[in-house]
């Protein structure tokens, strides 16, 4: 991984390279985002935009040659380098991992709060998503029960997988970081990430309020927050591996069954990362 994070800072051409090439990639917000994050940490705000921009230029122009859609190029640019950039000069800003996640949790759930405000019909926004997904489906042969998919249940989703593509995103482009030869910014390591007590109080709060008056928003925002324990969980799971408490093909196990059993493993996660913002299990094992 040391090989890698240098080639892509030997020369700036590189750095372009490796942009255009994973934003062509699946999960790109992953993949290129980490290499966003990478160039922002090593080499500065600067270096990074401009490399962002002769990327997009490369790709606007490939993309007019084959007879793409250049605007569906822009925006998965936008959408996939814009919050990469951020939430690393977050990270610079805060020099905390933890407080880094810790604001993005909020932002994510205020996002969630101004689409629900600005869109006006979430099933009318929706619908064209679920179109597309059916097709996709129906293309290959398999079928899709969309009676289930709610405008509800889409926001939530959205949500939760955008604030973990982004999140995963600059925590790999960190790790890509700290593997560079020299000194680096120590900003803290993902097996010490805690959410800490306000936020498990706010989910509770709300799951709380949520089932008095039976505020549908409220009850959504308490889903969120418990889901987004599950990034808390992992992070115990890695605590327990760099102790010896774990061996590490069950920490290769999670993340292999994680595709598979997503919403069981994601819960149980969840719980795990959760009672550890109460009770700090990782302090109290430390101590035995």
């Amino acid at each position: 991984m040391q090989a890698i994070a240098n080639w892509l800072l030997a020369r700036p051409y590189n750095a372009v390279l490796g942009l255009a090439v994973t934003l062509l990639l699946p999960a790109p917000q992953i993949t290129s985002g980490a290499i966003m994050a990478l160039l922002v940490l090593a080499k500065g705000n600067r270096p990074a935009v401009t490399g962002a921009l002769i990327a997009t230029a490369i790709l606007a122009v490939a993309t007019l040659i084959v007879g793409g859609t250049l605007p569906a190029v822009l925006v998965l640019v936008a959408g996939t380098w814009v919050p990469a950039l951020l939430l690393t000069n977050l990270l610079v800003a805060t020099r905390s991992l933890t407080l880094t996640l810790q604001v993005s949790v909020i932002v994510a759930i205020v996002a969630m709060l101004v689409f629900q405000v600005v869109v006006p019909d979430p099933a009318v926004f929706w619908q064209p998503y679920l179109d597309a997904m059916t097709k996709v489906v129906n293309d290959n042969g398999l079928e899709l029960d969309t009676s289930m998919l709610t405008a509800e249940i889409m926001t939530i989703s959205a949500v939760l997988v955008y604030w973990m593509l982004f999140t995963v995103a600059m925590m790999t482009g960190y790790w890509f970081y700290r593997q560079l030869p020299g000194e680096t910014s120590n900003f803290g390591r993902f097996r010490e990430l805690n959410f800490g007590r306000v936020i498990a109080f706010t989910m509770a709060l709300a799951s709380l309020l949520a089932f008095v008056i039976g505020a549908a928003w409220l009850q959504n925002i308490a889903f969120i927050l418990f889901a987004m324990f599950m990034m808390q969980g992992l992070a115990i799971m890695h605590w327990l591996r760099g102790e010896a408490y774990l061996p590490g093909f069950a920490l290769i196990s999670v993340y292999i069954l994680l595709p598979f059993l997503q919403v069981l493993l994601v819960m149980l996660l969840a719980l795990v990362g959760y009672s550890d913002a109460w009770f700090d299990f990782r302090r109290r094992f430390a101590k035995t």
